[in-house]
């Protein structure tokens, strides 16, 4: 079997509803990480990347986050509709969308200017 060349890790994250920092899966039906399971599977690439539910990757305020590794790019709010595109763009294509890029500068960043309720930072 090969390696992967791609994991997806999408965070499946639930809160209650109203929570301060958001939820990156308040239904908690995991159905951002099925349809990334089924877009990969579609452009072929079904043994070779995998789509996998992740707990909180910690940029809620960005939610929902998908994280793409080896790439170590990490995108937000991701929609379903949104899927297709980054599979053909940036799994295949190795493109950065960077209208759903979180910002280097927000990620692991407690003072994010995204961060409800909690100082910018500027």
């Amino acid at each position: 079997m090969s390696v992967f060349t791609h994991h997806v890790f999408i965070c499946g994250n639930v809160r209650e509803p109203g929570a301060k920092r958001g939820c990156c899966d308040p239904e908690g039906r995991q159905a951002l990480k099925d349809a990334f399971k089924v877009a990969l599977k579609k452009a072929g690439l079904g043994p070779l990347a995998r789509a996998n539910h992740a707990g909180c990757l910690d940029q809620c305020e960005h939610g929902p986050v998908v994280a793409i590794y080896p790439m170590g790019v990490w995108y937000g709010p991701v929609t379903a509709a949104d899927v297709p595109r980054i599979v053909e763009r940036t799994i295949l294509g190795g493109e950065i969308l960077t209208d759903l890029q979180i910002a280097d500068e927000c990620l692991n960043n407690p003072r994010c200017p995204h961060r409800a309720g909690e100082p910018s930072g500027s």
